[in-house]
């Protein structure tokens, strides 16, 4: 089982990284981005003795826990087998 966390900064707060990846792709021909925001993605391999409700609840758990800032960071995740 595999779990695919994605995570970024919450929407309105300002992402330095972000407004640099979109200047460059800008200055080198792509001026129609209007917009970038830059984030991280965890992938976790689960045991797969583990169910899919109690792999939610684990990989949920590690995203409050370590994975994300939840003062400025928001957080999705997909578990698959």
């Amino acid at each position: 089982m595999k779990a695919r966390v994605q995570v970024f900064l919450k929407p309105g707060l300002y992402d330095p990284q972000g407004e640099a990846i979109k200047g460059v792709l800008q200055s080198i021909g792509f001026g129609m981005v209007e917009d970038c925001r830059q984030g991280k993605i965890f992938l976790i391999d689960l045991e797969n003795s583990l169910g899919r409700e109690d792999a939610r609840s684990k990989v949920d758990e590690m995203c409050r826990k370590l994975l994300a800032n939840q003062v400025i960071e928001d957080y999705t995740f997909d578990i698959q087998d």
